[in-house]
Order: structure tokens, then C-alpha cells, then sequence
């Protein structure tokens, strides 16, 4: 009986001590299953800076508005006329779901139905951030690919361009990220363009110095002659002028001199709130600590509500479920 007791306490705690290994993400989660994953991801994504390297920003971005919905579930890529893909911040904007499938399509070669669209994702992400010059951190892996998308949660939860420094660090509050996270990940914005339709008015409106909304003559009138007054809603410009495909801390550099090109971006320089301009311009002075707490905001953002075994898939093919 004794023995037949202390058996049963065994197989409950290998039991339970297999359940947390599945409840948890692990920088070594596809160590064994599929060991050369980094390298496959990294020599995928080195090839994609080099014939366009301003994807990379896209797939960061990709990233951020998969993350931010539901937590990083690959919900985004996922096919159908309402899907997130279809949300407003989303459609007409957001790209790059061809090279997570062709990255996904060479991760299946190697190591079938193992390797999740959730988790290439994350690691595009990091790959893109240090194929432009910017810092790594661990990524963490065992996510798993939702079933459903919810273009609902999508329009409500992402923050558009035009929202105030109040409201973003609400909006990432309320997903249990800080004002840091707030500050650090916005300086993913020194890579990558924005369309002309998202930041017009800010060109043709009021432009006083006590604004909170003010920008840089100089840089106001560049702008125009890539964005007219009438038409033109989708060219792009870049969001960082200075150095567009190369990840440094430039970005904040320009809010300083108040030329950031969206409402979300110079609010967090010259929208009234002491904490967030004082990170502003410490990043500014000091890009190790910018690139610092940039990865922090990186990992917190992956690791929002993840979705884990048993509940979710690996899918196949990201744009739709097996």
C-alpha cells in the first residue's frame, strides 16, 4: 500500500511538473525539436533587409499589432474578410504577413508542425530590430496560434496615430505595460514610413508654438512637398528623416526638435506629461539605456497573455487553421 501510495505521488508531481513546463515560455522550448530554428529565422530576415530593407519596420510593426490584441497569438495573420487584418489601424497599412508565411513555409521544412506562426513572429521581430543595427534580447518560446481573430478587440485596442500622451499610457496600461514600455517601444518609430493621410493635418492646420501638437517649420515644410494638401493620402515619408532604415535613437532626438512625424509620436515630447518627456530625452542622450529598456518593452510585450498548450494550434500555414 505504502509503496502503491508513493508511485501515485509520483506520477501526479511528473504529471504536474509537465503541466507547468507547458504552462510557461522557454527560451529553450524548441531546443530539441527544432535546434537550428534562430538560424533559419536570422538568414530568412537578412535576405529580406537586403532586397527591402524597409520591411523590417512592417514586421516589427506586425509584431506590436499582433501582440497588442489578445496577446502574441498570430491572430493578425489570419485570412477572412473579417479578421484583424481588416481592423482600421490594420487595412490599407499593415503588411509583411507574405514573409512570416515564407519564413513559416522554411521553418515547416525543417521542423514540421512544431514551430508556431505565434512564436516566428517574436522572433522575426528581435531578427528585424538587430539586422538594422539595433540591441537583441532572449526570446522566449511555446506560444501557440489562436483559432479565431477578433477585428472587434483590434479596432478598439490598438492606439491610432492621433491619440494624446494621456490615452497611450492608458491604452498600455490597461495591457499591463508601463509608461516605459510606452516610451521605449514608440522608439520603434525611427524606422519605417508613414502614410501622408495619417499625419496631413498636422501640416495644413494650427501650428502655434504653445501647441502640443507644434512642429518644426523646417520639417513641416519638407513634408509638404511629399504630402499636398489635396490628395496624395497614401505616400509615405519616413519617420525617421534622418536615418529611416537604421534602428538608433534618433527618433527621439527629432521630438525634441519637434519634429516627429505623427501626434502619437510628439505627444510624448511636448503633450504635458514630465515622466514620459524626461524618458524622451534620456533616450535622446543615452541610446544603451534607449536600447535597454527597448528590449525590456520587447520581451513584456511578448509575453502578454500568452496562449499555450493545450489550448490554441500549430498551424500550418499562418493564414488559416488546420
Amino acid at each position: 500500500m505504502a509503496s502503491s501510495i508513493v508511485s501515485m505521488i509520483s506520477i501526479f508531481l511528473l504529471f504536474a511538473m509537465s503541466g507547468h513546463a507547458l504552462a510557461s515560455l522557454s527560451p529553450t522550448f524548441y531546443s530539441s525539436t527544432c535546434p537550428n530554428l534562430t538560424g533559419i529565422v536570422r538568414a530568412a530576415v537578412q535576405q529580406v533587409v537586403a532586397s527591402q530593407p524597409r520591411m523590417c519596420a512592417s514586421l516589427v510593426r506586425l509584431f506590436f499589432h499582433d501582440c497588442h490584441v489578445n496577446g502574441c497569438d498570430a491572430s493578425i495573420m489570419l485570412n477572412g474578410s473579417n479578421n484583424e487584418q481588416f481592423a482600421f489601424p490594420n487595412i490599407n497599412s499593415l503588411r509583411g504577413y507574405n514573409v512570416i508565411e515564407n519564413i513559416k513555409a522554411l521553418v515547416e521544412a525543417k521542423c514540421p508542425n512544431t514551430v508556431s506562426c505565434a512564436d516566428i513572429i517574436v522572433i522575426v521581430a528581435r531578427e528585424c530590430v538587430m539586422a538594422l543595427n539595433g540591441p537583441t534580447w532572449t526570446v522566449t518560446f511555446g506560444r501557440r496560434d489562436s483559432l479565431t481573430a477578433n477585428q472587434t478587440a483590434a479596432n478598439v485596442e490598438l492606439p491610432p496615430f492621433f491619440f494624446n500622451v494621456s490615452r497611450l499610457i492608458a491604452n498600455f496600461q490597461s495591457h499591463g505595460l508601463s509608461v516605459q514600455d510606452l516610451v521605449a517601444l514608440s522608439g520603434s518609430h525611427t524606422i519605417g514610413q508613414g502614410q501622408c493621410g495619417n499625419f496631413k493635418s498636422r501640416l495644413y492646420g494650427p501650428s502655434l508654438s504653445s501647441s502640443p501638437d507644434y512642429m518644426n517649420p523646417y520639417y513641416n515644410q519638407s513634408l509638404r512637398s511629399q504630402c499636398p494638401s489635396s490628395g496624395g493620402d497614401s505616400n509615405l515619408s519616413p519617420l525617421d528623416l534622418q536615418t529611416p532604415v537604421v534602428f538608433d535613437n534618433k527618433y527621439y532626438k527629432n521630438l525634441i526638435n519637434f519634429s516627429g512625424l505623427f501626434h502619437s509620436d510628439q505627444t510624448l515630447w511636448s503633450g504635458g506629461d514630465w515622466t514620459v518627456a524626461q524618458l524622451v530625452h534620456t533616450y535622446a542622450m543615452d541610446q544603451a539605456r534607449f536600447f535597454q529598456d527597448f528590449a525590456t518593452g520587447m520581451i513584456n510585450m511578448g509575453n502578454l497573455k500568452p496562449l499555450l498548450a493545450p489550448n490554441g494550434q500549430i498551424r500550418k500555414y499562418c493564414g488559416k487553421v488546420n
